[in-house]
């Protein structure tokens, strides 16, 4: 069975996305086990300077790379990342499996993105659009996407 981590940073406020989040990883249970780490994020001034960015963005890094599990395959989740179908997700997770991977952390930053030291981490650069989508919203769209992944790979008929 697949080891999923979910590494985030701040918290879900909103009951409907976290409603969402949990059901998706309920139907993820018949194929991984998922679990979820989420890092506080750094309160920023209202208009901080790229200097104050960078700063939280370091903070932020450094909790993150501290909960990456230690054999995991790292798949942050940016901007600069490649973007794939949902049969070339499927098909990666499961090259990975075939590697030998059974862990895989997928990292979703806060707001202003991921370090540079997270980045650099990344053994895979995901990206899921060249919209931007709220990070809450996006631990959602990915465990959708990991759940429609693992039935395309296990056959079933969630994908059209």
């Amino acid at each position: 069975m697949l080891n999923v981590t979910i590494i985030s940073v701040g918290t879900i406020k909103e009951k409907y996305l976290t409603d969402a989040l949990k059901e998706y990883i309920k139907r993820l249970g018949a194929y991984a086990r998922v679990t979820e780490v989420q890092c506080r994020d750094e309160h920023l001034p209202e208009n901080p300077s790229q200097n104050e960015i960078r700063a939280a963005l370091e903070k932020e890094g450094k909790k993150i790379l501290e909960s990456i599990p230690k054999r995991a395959y790292v798949c942050a989740l940016c901007i600069e990342g490649k973007q794939c179908s949902s049969e070339q997700f499927a098909a990666r997770l499961d090259a990975l499996a075939t590697d030998g991977y059974s862990e895989i952390a997928f990292i979703i930053g806060g707001s202003d993105g991921l370090s540079d030291e997270v980045k650099a981490r990344a053994d895979w650069k995901l990206s899921f659009s060249q919209m931007t989508f709220p990070h809450q919203l996006m631990r959602v769209i990915l465990c959708e996407q990991l759940y429609r992944a693992m039935n395309i790979l296990g056959g079933g008929k969630y994908h059209k």
